[in-house]
C-alpha cells in the first residue's frame, strides 16, 4: 500500500508519505506501530479509518476491502472502528455521560437503551460516579477513560489509539494502558497503538511494526524487536526505551575508569546463556567485569544488555569474541 500527497504548489512534485506498507494486524491482538514524528503513524491510521484514501494498493478491513469505497460505504466501516486521540477531544459543553452518549445518539439510539449504555460503559471505565460532570471537572486520566468510553459505544471490532498517552503522566499512562488490555481482554476488541514512545510498546502489545520515513523497517513480537533489534532505528528505539546500553558520555566516563575493551552483549532467552558467555572469556584467561548494563522481563522473558570491560591478551580477546559470535551471540565492541 501507498499514500502520496499532490506536491503545494504544481511545480511541487508529489510527496509519498507511505510506500511498500505490508502489515497484517490480527484480529484479537494489541499490535504497536512505532515510530519518531513525520514517519507516517498518523497518515496510516487516517487510511486504516478510511478518513484518507488510498493511493495504490489494497486496504483490508475485516472483510472488506475499503480502498476505494465511496463515502457512503465508509462510514458503516467507520462505525466498527473506535477512535482514542491524545488531546481526548471531548466536547466542552457536554457532560461525561452525553460525551459517551453523542456517538450512539448519531446512530440513533433511543434513549433508554442510550442511557443504560452509556451507564454501563461509564462503569466499565470506572467514572459512573461522574456522569454529571463537565471534562474539566477531570484529570487528565479520568479525560482519556471517557475517551475510551465514547469509543466503545457503538461496540466496533477494531480500536485505534493515536498517542493516547503522550499528554500523560507516567502513573496515570499506566492506569490507561491497564484499562486497554482489559478492554482488549474482556471485550475482544482489536486494538491498534500508534505512539513514538517505546515504554508503552513494551508494556502492553503483543507484536510491533517499526515505521521509518514512511517504511515498516521492522516487525515482529515485542520481545524479538526488543531483543534482537535487526536494524538502526529499531535499535535506536529499544536503547531509548532499557537504557541498557552506554551512551558516548558514559562510555568515555568508563574508559577512564576501566583500562579494559569495552564490549556489549545483548541478553539471550536461550539455556545456558550465563555459562556460554563467562567460559568464552574464563578459557581464554579473559577477565571480564561488567561495568554497565540491565536485564529485565519482557513477556515473562529476559531482556537488556551487559557492557563488559575485558583485560588480557588482545589475541585472547579476539578469539573470545570470535566464539560468541559464532555461538550467534549479539556482541558490539565499542572502538574509541
Amino acid at each position: 500500500m501507498t499514500k502520496t500527497f499532490p506536491g503545494r504548489t504544481r511545480k511541487d512534485p508529489p510527496h509519498e508519505v507511505l510506500r511498500g506498507i505490508d502489515l497484517e494486524i490480527r484480529r484479537g491482538e494489541i499490535f504497536g506501530i512505532i515510530g519518531q514524528s513525520g514517519a507516517g503513524k498518523s497518515t496510516l491510521v487516517r487510511l486504516i479509518n478510511g478518513l484518507e484514501p488510498v493511493t495504490t494498493g489494497r486496504l483490508r478491513v475485516g472483510d472488506r476491502d475499503i480502498a476505494g469505497l465511496p463515502e457512503r460505504e465508509l462510514r458503516s466501516v467507520r462505525r466498527d472502528i473506535g477512535m482514542i486521540f491524545q488531546q481526548f477531544n471531548l466536547f466542552r459543553s457536554r457532560t461525561v455521560a452525553g460525551n459517551v452518549a453523542y456517538p450512539l445518539k448519531v446512530a440513533g439510539v433511543k434513549q433508554p437503551a442510550r442511557d443504560k449504555k452509556v451507564a454501563r460503559l461509564l462503569d466499565f471505565v470506572g467514572l459512573l460516579q461522574r456522569a454529571n460532570d463537565h471534562p474539566e471537572q477531570l484529570s487528565g486520566g479520568q479525560q482519556q477513560r471517557v475517551g475510551i468510553a465514547r469509543a466503545l459505544a457503538t461496540d466496533p471490532s477494531l480500536l485505534l489509539a493515536d498517542e493516547a498517552t503522550s499528554a500523560l503522566d507516567p502513573e496515570t499512562t499506566q492506569d490507561v494502558l491497564n484499562l486497554l488490555r482489559q478492554v482488549n481482554r474482556e471485550l475482544g476488541i482489536t486494538i491498534v497503538i500508534i505512539t513514538h514512545e517505546m515504554d508503552v510498546i513494551r508494556r502492553i502489545a503483543d507484536r510491533v511494526a517499526v515505521i521509518d520515513s514512511g517504511q515498516v523497517i521492522e516487525t515482529g513480537s515485542v520481545y524479538d524487536v526488543f531483543a534482537t533489534p535487526k536494524t538502526p532505528e529499531a535499535t535506536r528505539f529499544v536503547s531509548s526505551t532499557l537504557r541498557d546500553r552506554p551512551s558516548a558520555d558514559t562510555l568515555a566516563r568508563l574508559r577512564q575508569v576501566h583500562p579494559g575493551r569495552l564490549v556489549s552483549v545483548r541478553v539471550q532467552d536461550r539455556p545456558g546463556f550465563q555459562t556460554t558467555l563467562s567460559s568464552a572469556f574464563i578459557k581464554r584467561d579473559v577477565e571480564a567485569e561488567i561495568v554497565f548494563g540491565g536485564i529485565s522481563e519482557l513477556q515473562e522473558r529476559p531482556v537488556g544488555s551487559l557492557t563488559f570491560a575485558l583485560t588480557g591478551d588482545d589475541g585472547a580477546v579476539d578469539n573470545a569474541l570470535s566464539a560468541l559470535r559464532a555461538d550467534e551471540f549479539d556482541v558490539e565492541e565499542h572502538v574509541r
